[in-house]
């Protein structure tokens, strides 16, 4: 992001008061390379596999069947007000991938609870984990056999309502955005305007969701399963591996995140959505193309300036090819890095975008790429470099991050990396001290 753009951003036109930047300063994760964001960082950085045998569900039957499960993960270490029997495995993602964006931002929560704010996390699923079980007990045993406590957990507004309650936050609104793979992303730029607007003083934006053997089997039988690895953009890529986790990211304006002396991971400089419904799986290029075009726009950021793109990058032979295609259409025959993190994490379906934006802001923040790993040989039509296997250093400036959904949902986020001794735009912080998230 240049200067100028910042300036733009900060001041408006004419001088006139423009809307608030936002930057990002406290991440939650929880997934199959590693739990909390030092974990997830270090997975990124050495290009961890997540793809493990599943064991969340029975996988008879099926002639493959390996996953990107999460494990080693105690809800009671993070979930401390709620009744953990009350939680879907999903929401139980969701609030302790909360619970550890609030510890990693240094917010106070006692002054979080007396602010105006917004949760908001996109889900592909919901708790169809649950909703397995309740179904196979309803067909196996009769409807009056279905665990009522196991009832009360599907509700899929669940997994941003128990954040609040978990939390304490009563002046908040709590959105669940089912806009499957795309979700997260959806749920980032919800959170963006609230705060960029001064609807909300902070947001803990991100996604969730949980291994259903519901989602593996239909991906099955469209024959997207890969059967040990993911591969994106290898010429013997087979398909996807179905992931699960949550990725929690806390937004707030950059003038109160400079008050109270908080680590500043990125910058949020836009977003862009559409929905093209071409397909209820097929994506369109066209539309991906004009996504991005216009996340660029809202943004303000030209397609020179982009140092990395963080892919959808399924792994599947359509998604490729069609995502290159229309990252080759607005970004011209050299395109920027392109990596896919779903070669690590597999595909946590309404998290993928979330926690994809989290490596997208850590690697801005550490200066390095996340690698593609489970590469051996580039396809000819998904002509970009990938950073095969190995993460690489790299001065980022302003990175992509692309979320591609069934039913045409497409939404693209722009993070850039907050320079304070470049920003010609300074906040005093003893202006805004006293209305400070600390």
């Amino acid at each position: 992001m240049s200067a100028q753009h910042a300036a733009q951003r900060a001041i408006g036109p004419a001088g006139e008061e423009a809307r608030h930047r936002v930057v990002l300063t406290g991440f939650g994760v929880v997934s199959s390379i590693g739990l909390g964001v030092t974990e997830f960082l270090r997975g990124l950085r050495e290009g961890h596999s997540g793809a493990k045998p599943i064991t969340v569900f029975d996988t008879e039957g099926f002639s493959h069947s390996t996953g990107c499960e999460v494990t080693g993960f105690d809800p009671a270490q993070w979930v401390t007000e709620l009744e953990l029997d009350q939680l879907g495995r999903a929401t139980q993602f969701s609030v302790a991938a909360a619970r550890m964006a609030l510890e990693d931002s240094g917010l106070d929560l006692g002054r979080l609870r007396q602010r105006r704010g917004l949760i908001s996390i996109g889900t592909t699923d919901g708790e169809s984990y649950d909703l397995d079980h309740l179904v196979e007990a309803e067909i196996t045993e009769g409807a009056e056999r279905m665990d009522p406590v196991a009832v009360r957990r599907v509700p899929a507004g669940r997994l941003s309502v128990a954040i609040a309650q978990e939390l304490g936050l009563s002046d908040v609104e709590a959105v669940t955005v089912p806009t499957a793979c795309a979700a997260g992303n959806y749920a980032i730029g919800y959170g963006f305007d609230a705060v960029a607007s001064g609807e909300a003083e902070f947001a803990f934006c991100g996604g969730a969701d949980a291994m259903c053997r519901k989602t593996f089997t239909g991906f099955y039988r469209l024959g997207t399963i890969a059967p040990d690895r993911c591969q994106p953009f290898d010429v013997d890529r087979k398909g996807i591996l179905t992931g699960e986790g949550a990725g929690v990211l806390v937004l707030e304006r950059l003038d109160s995140a400079l008050a109270r002396g908080a680590h500043i991971y990125a910058e949020v400089l836009g977003y862009g959505l559409n929905c093209d419904a071409y397909h209820q799986v097929a994506p369109n290029r066209a539309s991906v193309a004009r996504v991005m075009e216009r996340a660029l726009e809202n943004s303000g950021v030209k397609p020179e300036q982009v140092d990395l793109i963080s892919a959808h990058g399924t792994g599947t032979k359509a998604n490729d090819v069609t995502e290159v295609g229309a990252i080759r259409q607005v970004f011209g025959d050299t395109p920027p890095r392109t990596v896919s993190v779903k070669s690590m994490l597999g595909h946590s379906m309404g998290a993928a975008s979330a926690l994809g934006a989290i490596g997208c802001a850590l690697a801005i923040d550490n200066r390095f790429v996340p690698p593609t790993i489970n590469h051996v040989t580039s396809d000819p039509e998904c002509h970009v470099d990938c950073v095969p296997n190995q993460a690489v250093e790299a001065d980022l400036r302003v990175v992509q991050n692309n979320g591609l959904a069934f039913g045409g949902n497409n939404a693209v986020l722009l993070l850039g990396r907050y320079d304070a001794a470049a920003d010609p735009v300074q906040t005093d912080p003893a202006q805004v001290k006293e209305d400070a998230l600390c």
